[in-house]
C-alpha cells in the first residue's frame, strides 16, 4: 500500500459513473418493476452501496475508508440506456474515488444479473470518475 501518513486528513469526494445499455422488452420490464427477483433499482442501489464499503476486500493494495456517505443514483438517459452515479464522501489521509467506481459497477452488474433472462446482449459500458474533491490535487472534474 502506497504510504499516507504523512498526508493531512481532509474531506474527500468522488463521483463516478457507469451506464447500461439493454433492449427496449428488457428496459420496459426494469421500468415496470414486474422481475420475478423483486425491485432492480433498489437492489442494485444497495449492491452498490454494499460494494464500496467492501472496496479494499476486493481492489489489491486499497485502503480501507471511513465512509461517511454512499449515494447510487439510477436515472434513464433514454428508452434502453441508464446511468448509475454513485458518490462517496469521507474524512481520510486518501481519496474515494475506488470506492465511487466500485459502487457504481457493481450497481451495474447487479441490474445486468437482474436483467439477464430477458437479455443477455446487456450492456455495461462507460464506468469512469465523474469528478473528485479534496486532498492534495484538489479538486477534478471529467472533461463533457
Amino acid at each position: 500500500m502506497v504510504d499516507v501518513s504523512g498526508k493531512a486528513v481532509s474531506t474527500r469526494t468522488a463521483r463516478a459513473e457507469a451506464r447500461v445499455r439493454m433492449s427496449p422488452q428488457a428496459a420496459t420490464v426494469l421500468r415496470e418493476s414486474t422481475l420475478p427477483k423483486g425491485d432492480a433499482f433498489v437492489t442494485a442501489q444497495l449492491a452498490g452501496i454494499m460494494a464500496a464499503k467492501q472496496t479494499a476486500a476486493l481492489i489489491p493494495l486499497a485502503h480501507p475508508l471511513p465512509l461517511a456517505r454512499v449515494d447510487v443514483r439510477i436515472d434513464w438517459l433514454d428508452d434502453t440506456t441508464m446511468r448509475i452515479v454513485a458518490e462517496a464522501i469521507t474524512s481520510a489521509q486518501t481519496g474515494v474515488e475506488m470506492e465511487a467506481m466500485v459502487a457504481a459497477s457493481v450497481a451495474a452488474l447487479t441490474i445486468y444479473d437482474m436483467s439477464k433472462a430477458m437479455d443477455k446482449g446487456i450492456r455495461i459500458e462507460s464506468v469512469r470518475l465523474l469528478e473528485k474533491t479534496g486532498g492534495k490535487s484538489g479538486h477534478w472534474l471529467a472533461p463533457a
